[in-house]
């Protein structure tokens, strides 16, 4: 279910919602040109450390390597502070809807959720094509 095109959207709308979310936190955290800095900062930095740090054939080589546990909780820290980003600028009804969503895109997301758990590599995207695409 993982590669189903409408799950990889959803994916990818929350990874896009994450980001917009930690800089939008960024700019209400400084004043003046600090609020500049930290909106940029906040997304840049949760978006290498997603780029970075994957499991192997997740949907291409990781450049860095790193078990499928340590890329799970990495997933739930940036969404878990994006939920929170939210909640602190006092849209409740925002984070518990955003929090909603990713548990429900993980418990869609079972088999990947499941091979992380087991700390093995996911091959759910290793030869398989994705919206007509090979990876």
């Amino acid at each position: 279910m993982n590669t189903h095109p409408v799950n990889l959207m959803v994916r990818f709308l929350l990874e896009i919602l994450m980001l917009v979310i930690l800089g939008y936190r960024g700019w209400h955290l400084g004043e003046g040109w600090l609020s500049y800095v930290l909106a940029l900062a906040f997304p840049l930095c949760a978006a290498v450390l997603w780029g970075v740090f994957r499991i192997p054939n997740d949907p291409k080589p990781a450049p860095v390597a790193i078990p499928g546990v340590a890329r799970l909780l990495l997933e739930f820290l940036l969404f878990g502070a994006a939920v929170w980003s939210l909640a602190s600028l006092r849209y409740l009804h925002g984070s518990i809807a955003l929090a909603v969503v990713v548990i429900i895109h993980y418990a869609v997301s079972w088999d990947r959720t499941l091979v992380m758990l087991q700390n093995k590599p996911y091959n759910g995207f290793a030869g398989k094509k994705i919206m007509g695409m090979k990876p």
